[in-house]
């Protein structure tokens, strides 16, 4: 619970149809084994006490008065335990038949909640013995009596605010207008569906769809419990494909099995992202107010983590998944180039080329722009500045690629216009302070500049996302560029996109851009070492992979430092330790906020990916904003 996570399943009992008190059995196991794993929150399948294919015995009065012997008997077995349970059973109520979702705590039936959308086509023919539940059902005279039934209710909690329960029964998903749009314009965060959905080849991937897809457009997350093993299969087989997603991305999933599947729900971030989105309703307008709240609470715990948390949250995991999005963002950072290069009728673009990797990923996405133009690469000028820190192996590699890729290939030696200006600023040769460095990356801006005026081009920028969020770039040096192409890619991402152009053009350039990658991120400002690069940028701000985790938790997610801080202990287990991951939080917390003023005056560029610092989109934040707070925090842990 802490930090927003609360643990959930969806569960599927093996059953057998219409014999309730052995699917209680199975029903209570299941909580049980649940409740020990920590969840606390539990959807089981609809009908799940009886069994869904009970067909014309739902009309007998002998199987419905022993679901109520069973389901009495779940609620004394089970009155302990700290969870949530939704589970499916039919309700008799006013002459009618409903199919409901029971909703356990310690031991009571809190509400009845009816399935509104009953499907009587194709295979189902649930309007032979059941009533749609459009709104508030009265109490009867059973186990039930005193328990209240309607669809316009949400499940609260006093100590954990952000979680607010939604329940929806099986096909009320496939409906036009789903009951979980008016539960989370409502508040609901978390939406439990109990399902019977036979299994079909091809409807698994549609159903996959479905779920993902409303937890996005609902912002919240969804627990898709399904009915299994145990159903009839006389004519319909059911596969128990259990599904919990979160705002779009499937965390878990099961299929053609019984028993639990678990995951946690971060809640908090489904809020914040919530309050960012304007369009998402507020939660006090008047439909919402109609909503009857049962206010409940959890005992507290810590929810250890079991939900995938990447390392590399920028990077797709998958390698097809992973090919496909280099191919796009290339596609659409070159389309971005291509529009300013029209645009301003430029025949020319003017890339400082080092022989690193920001500025190889600018010249290739430089070189797509120009085959979508159907222009001649030779219009691209790829310009080496050799100067007091430059090796052998990039200057030769600038050299190679620029030859792999038709590009013309100029070398401008600046290191004579620096001594000058060091003289001319009183600046000594043995003194490799900031102004050492910062004097050589602005002649390089410099020189690009004038020489873009002389060919009637577009200096090209090639710093990147991590760079800028660090503030790892000389304000009016490779800070400043006509169009940044870079701009909105992390130098995690950075690698990959090499990468996956190295496989695709293969032969000498492929050779080249490998050995570009297998090259350390220098910016190549301070004299080598026995002809190896002296100054290695992650020695100095921290790994980039650290910085990129920490930019997408702290930024896109606007979690606390505490929760970024706990969730990288969890995705870098066993590689780097909580001093190490401390001392990089603090330091992208510090440099974050203090170099926010060379943000504020970035050149164009484009959005590739989900998050982006530019001053005109993204990222709205004062120059003079202090991190103290933020790093008060981090003290505090």
């Amino acid at each position: 619970m802490r930090d927003g996570f609360i643990k959930v399943a969806a569960g599927t009992p093996k059953i057998k149809v219409a014999d309730c008190e052995y699917n209680a059995e199975q029903i209570i196991a299941l909580m049980k084994e649940a409740a020990g794993q920590g969840v606390k929150v539990l959807a089981l399948p609809e009908l799940c006490i009886t069994g869904y294919t009970c067909g014309d015995l739902f009309l007998q009065p002998t199987l419905l008065e022993g679901a109520e012997k069973a389901l009495g008997r779940i609620l004394e077995e089970t009155r302990d335990l700290d969870m949530l349970t939704a589970l499916g059973i039919p309700v008799l109520r006013g002459n009618k038949l409903y199919n409901c979702a029971a909703v356990l705590y310690r031991g009571e039936v809190r509400w009845l909640v009816p399935k509104m959308n009953i499907p009587n086509y194709g295979e189902f023919y649930e309007n032979r013995w059941f009533t749609p539940g459009n709104g508030y059902i009265g109490p009867s005279d059973d186990l039930l009596r005193c328990v209240c039934a309607g669809n316009d209710v949400l499940f609260c909690f006093e100590n954990m605010p952000n979680l607010v329960v939604g329940v929806e029964i099986c096909e009320d998903l496939w409906a036009v207008d789903p009951p979980s749009r008016r539960l989370a314009e409502a508040g609901a965060t978390l939406i439990l569906n109990l399902s019977a959905s036979d299994e079909v080849a091809g409807k698994a991937a549609y159903r996959r769809q479905l779920v993902t897809g409303q937890s996005a457009r609902c912002v919240c997350g969804y627990v898709y419990a399904d009915a299994g093993e145990g159903e009839s299969t006389t004519d319909l087989v059911f596969a128990g494909h259990n599904m919990i997603a979160e705002n779009g991305v499937l965390l878990a999933e099961s299929r053609f099995s019984t028993g639990l599947t678990i995951s946690e729900i971060d809640v908090n971030r489904l809020a914040y992202e919530r309050q960012r989105i304007n369009t998402f309703p507020a939660t006090n307008n008047t439909d919402s107010l109609k909503f009857t709240t049962d206010v409940m609470e959890f005992d507290f715990c810590d929810t250890p983590l079991t939900r995938p948390i990447s390392p590399t949250p920028f990077v797709p995991a998958d390698p097809a998944h992973r090919t496909e999005r280099c191919e796009e963002i290339i596609t659409i950072a070159a389309l971005g180039l291509k529009k300013r290069l029209e645009h301003t009728g430029s025949p020319k673009a003017v890339i400082g080329l080092s022989g690193g990797l920001d500025s190889t990923l600018a010249l290739l996405i430089t070189a797509k722009a120009y085959d979508m133009l159907g222009l001649d690469r030779k219009g691209i000028l790829a310009v080496t500045m050799p100067c007091f820190g430059t090796t052998k192996r990039t200057r030769s590699n600038a050299e190679l690629l620029a030859a792999g890729l038709g590009a013309d290939f100029r070398e401008v030696n600046i290191s004579k216009a620096v001594e000058q200006h060091f003289t001319d600023i009183g600046q000594s040769m043995d003194d490799h302070s900031v102004t050492y460095e910062n004097g050589q990356a602005r002649e390089r801006t410099q020189v690009l500049m004038d020489l873009a005026n002389r060919v009637n081009g577009l200096v090209i920028g090639t710093g990147d996302l991590s760079e800028l969020a660090l503030g790892w770039c000389t304000y009016n040096g490779d800070h400043m560029s006509m169009y940044a192409v870079n701009a909105s890619i992390p130098k995690t991402l950075v690698r990959y996109l090499v990468a996956y152009e190295a496989d695709r053009l293969g032969g000498e350039t492929g050779k080249v851009l490998r050995d570009i990658l297998d090259t350390p991120v220098s910016p190549e400002l301070l004299p080598p070492k026995d002809g190896e690069i002296a100054q290695v940028t992650e020695d100095i701000v921290g790994p980039y992979e650290l910085h990129d985790f920490y930019l997408y938790y702290a930024i896109r997610w606007g979690f606390r430092p505490r929760k970024v801080l706990r969730l990288a202990e969890y995705a870098f287990e066993g590689r780097y330790d909580r001093d190490v991951l401390l001392k990089w939080l603090k330091n992208f917390y510090r440099r974050f906020f203090s170099q926010q003023f060379k943000r504020s005056c970035l050149p164009d560029g484009p959005k590739v990916g989900s998050v982006a610092l530019s001053p005109r989109g993204d990222w709205r934040m004062p120059s003079d904003a202090v991190a103290t707070l933020w790093l008060e925090e981090l003290e505090n842990l």
